[in-house]
């Protein structure tokens, strides 16, 4: 009987410490899981260090240079290493330009797919949506890119909206909720998340 007693009472304390184990862990909510309804022409999957991945489809068609460009850089390995530099709860966070050790990582600029600079991008910013960061000089994109927290119309029509998080929006939630974040998002180099690796798999 007591050792009956003794086994209840391990199950629980083994409840009370790891409740999560029967909850499946972290989830997105339905409505971060769907698409903006436009042609996937790539998926990608970026590995962030400590934290569960986010995967991000891809509209090719409506952004073909930015897509290529994003594309061409992962498979070369190039993010791999980089971090998240600028974190803005409620609003996005960026990386893909910057070391650990707070170097800059350079690559070739490109054209900005977005109304202000003359090209028909319908993609909006809504909650999820993958873009591409610049200077205020239009044609300054090249490989750090912004992922939103929450939508923000001000930027539709000025920056290269390119893709959509589908899977791990839970992910970018737990970044704003978790990283100290200073003056305009910027963040110390030692709580900087860092990017593992970012992995392309083609639509068709």
């Amino acid at each position: 009987m007591k050792k009956r007693i003794i086994s209840i009472i391990l199950v629980v304390m083994l409840v009370m410490v790891f409740p999560l184990s029967s909850c499946g862990g972290k989830k997105d909510k339905p409505e971060d899981t769907k698409g903006l309804g436009y042609t996937v022409t790539h998926y990608a999957v970026i590995k962030i260090k400590g934290y569960d991945e986010i995967q991000i489809e891809l509209y090719g068609n409506e952004a073909p240079i930015t897509v290529q460009n994003f594309v061409k850089l992962a498979e070369e390995g190039f993010y791999n290493g980089l971090v998240f530099h600028r974190i803005i709860s409620d609003f996005m966070i960026q990386g893909g330009g910057f070391y650990e050790n707070g170097y800059e990582k350079d690559a070739p600029s490109i054209k900005g797919e977005f109304y202000a600079n003359g090209v028909n991008n319908p993609i909006t910013h809504v909650r999820g949506v993958i873009s591409m960061a610049r200077t205020d000089v239009y044609n300054s994109g090249s490989s750090q890119f912004f992922i939103m927290h929450q939508t923000s119309s001000h930027l539709d029509g000025q920056y290269a909206a390119f893709g959509k998080v589908i899977k791990g929006m839970y992910v970018v939630d737990e970044i704003c909720d978790t990283v100290k974040q200073g003056y305009n998002g910027a963040v110390a180099l030692a709580d900087r998340p860092v990017i593992e690796s970012i992995t392309i798999k083609s639509h068709k």
